[in-house]
């Protein structure tokens, strides 16, 4: 009885390769054009660097306004 579950289930999983025409169908909504992927994601990602440096970089930097803060502080010891 073993043999005959392990054969069928060999069966079972051998049909969809029987139904594979072709490996890369480009009709299929699964099918994805790596390279085109590749370097959109290469481009949001240089851009996010870009808008962390800046980022950064922005907190760094005394405001253009003296260099004071015009912060409320209070002036009691």
């Amino acid at each position: 009885m073993e043999a005959a579950t392990q054969a069928f289930l060999l069966a079972l999983a051998g049909l969809p390769v029987t139904e594979a025409g072709d490996l890369f169908e480009r009709d299929s909504p699964f099918y994805y054009d790596w390279e085109s992927l590749q370097l959109g994601g290469t481009i949001f990602a240089g851009l996010l660097c870009i808008a962390g440096f800046a980022w950064a970089l922005s907190l760094s930097v005394p405001p253009l306004t003296g260099g004071k803060c015009k912060c409320k502080q209070s002036k009691e010891p």
